[in-house]
């Protein structure tokens, strides 16, 4: 594609607390993407994008790895599995929700494909409530919202959250027409009632102090909620409300024909706030 000879990429490693991270990031018109995958204890977290599969499966042929864990079947997430699991034999583990969906050709808009490439299909195998690894036991905490088939996994020995993309920023303000606040908010919840300290985040990366983070983060989605029932309730229609709390205009809603926007924030609560009162 033409468009890809203009997307400008880098690639970049570290080690933090023990944990290797790998982060590709595309940039283009104003748009900035980035996603991380982490290797710790034998266990490959998430898979990057296939738009650097190059940067990405070098990255992999050097640490050690018996398994492959998913967060989400997004394609920045699962773009280097097929690979993970034919060249190098690794079993992949996801939430059974998405495992028919990525043994599929890949479906989603051409921006992402731009930026993310085609995801290849591959097969996974359902994760369970928790897995072992060389020395410690997870959970696989579910958290929808995101996606509907979003998990985290904490590490009970070293008590390291792996978020995927639960966290992504504090502040959200605009989010995937898939999205859903109130579930966000719910899966919050959930995960801080969890012992945990660090934060490994896809997109935001190590998070020193991540469960203040991530309650920072519930917070601010509570009180944004708050708002739009309160608007919603005084008579104002969503897209005036999205006019009145979210004036910024982001690049990435132009860019993804309004497939990421702060409008659909408002839906996903108005819609929750109906529902209960219908019920």
């Amino acid at each position: 594609m033409l468009l890809d000879k203009v997307i400008k990429k880098r690639f970049e490693t570290e080690t933090v607390q023990n944990v290797r991270i790998a982060k590709g990031t595309a940039m283009f018109q104003g748009v900035r993407l980035t996603v991380r995958c982490f290797v710790i204890d034998g266990v490959l977290i998430d898979t990057g994008a296939k738009s650097m599969e190059n940067e990405f499966t070098s990255f992999f042929q050097q640490q050690d790895i018996d398994q492959v864990v998913i967060t989400h079947y997004h394609e920045d997430h699962t773009g280097c599995a097929a690979f993970l699991q034919r060249k190098m034999g690794l079993p992949i583990y996801m939430n059974e929700l998405m495992i028919h969906y990525c043994q599929q050709k890949a479906d989603y808009p051409l921006y992402r494909k731009v930026f993310w490439g085609k995801r290849d299909p591959f097969t996974a195998k359902p994760i369970g409530a928790t897995f072992s690894s060389r020395n410690a036991t997870w959970d696989v905490i579910p958290t929808p919202g995101h996606s509907i088939d979003h998990v985290a996994f904490l590490n009970r020995k070293t008590g390291q959250l792996f978020s995927g993309d639960l966290y992504c920023q504090e502040k959200t303000k605009v989010i995937l027409r898939e999205e859903n606040i109130p579930a966000i908010i719910t899966s919050l919840q959930h995960v801080l009632t969890y012992n945990f300290g660090d934060v490994f985040c896809a997109h935001a990366g190590y998070l020193p102090n991540g469960r203040e983070a991530l309650q920072r983060k519930l917070d601010y989605l509570l009180e944004l909620q708050g708002n739009i029932i309160d608007l919603y309730e005084k008579g104002m229609p969503p897209k005036q409300i999205q006019e009145t709390l979210f004036p910024k205009k982001y690049p990435i809603v132009f860019f993804s024909a309004k497939e990421w926007d702060s409008l659909h924030i408002v839906r996903s609560v108005i819609q929750e706030y109906q529902a209960k009162r219908a019920s």
